[in-house]
């Protein structure tokens, strides 16, 4: 990252922190209700002091990482089906679009029944979130592989199995990545929706319970890491390693 960049965004959180403060100076809100930037770092310092947030981290990694990886598998197996049989995507293609278009809470009522309170619900819950976007973008990863390619590929013998192995595959891997930046995006965001309404443990049932006792300075907190979290873990991993394979293909 340019040092120029960096200065920028710290300018600019350090005077988002200033419009917060100074509207809490301001009393137009209870200090319930609208808690000081430094009232919300110090009840951070104390949830991780207590190894309370660590704990609910760690759960809610093990929940991403588990949901994520099964909505890449499923996701990457049905993209490849609706992008290689034609029959397929005509039926069963067109209903992807709405599936991936229900917001995650929607399916936590479903995952509640079907799994009670626990552990499982929440990762089924991750699992929907990711799989059907990989599944779109997996499907257009397919479709986007150029005719002119698997002809010439043809042309020298390889077709079939082995065509779809060692050219389709290749070609389509700047289109995974995409579809693997969103399929994170999605499961998130689907994690803290199922966890809000689980019985813990994790970030979301945290945030929850701080809301049913009012302590919002743990609310904000809580918010305040859900948010770094997704940003970091984006701007980190996925788009760096997104840029790095759009440029090895030569696509950037």
């Amino acid at each position: 990252m340019k040092l120029s960049l960096l200065v920028k965004r710290i300018a600019f959180l350090v005077v988002v922190i200033g419009i917060w403060y100074l509207i809490y100076a301001m009393n137009i809100f209870e200090d319930i209700i609208f808690p000081s930037p430094t009232t919300v770092a110090s009840a951070l310092y104390e949830g991780f002091a207590s190894g309370d947030l660590f704990s609910a981290l760690g759960a809610s990694f093990r929940h991403l990482f588990s949901g994520l990886f099964l909505a890449i598998l499923f996701g990457t197996l049905l993209g490849v089906l609706l992008g290689k049989s034609r029959e397929a995507d005509e039926t069963a293609g067109m209903y992807l679009v709405a599936l991936q278009s229900i917001p995650s809470i929607v399916w936590v009522p479903l995952a509640i029944m079907i799994f009670g309170f626990s552990e499982a619900a929440v990762v089924f819950v991750v699992v929907l979130g990711g799989t059907f976007v990989m599944a779109l973008n997996v499907r257009s990863a397919i479709r986007s592989v150029s005719p002119q390619l698997l002809r010439a590929a043809k042309t020298m013998g390889v077709g079939g199995v082995s065509q779809f192995f060692r050219v389709e595959i290749p070609a389509s891997v700047p289109y995974f990545m995409s579809g693997l930046r969103l399929a994170w995006a999605f499961s998130w965001r689907a994690l803290m929706a199922g966890e809000l309404l689980s019985n813990g443990p994790g970030l979301g049932y945290s945030l929850r319970y701080a809301q049913d006792y009012a302590r919002m300075d743990q609310v904000i907190g809580i918010i305040i890491i859900i948010g770094v979290i997704g940003a970091v873990v984006d701007q980190v991993v996925f788009s760096k390693l997104e840029k790095n394979v759009m440029k090895r293909w030569g696509v950037l």
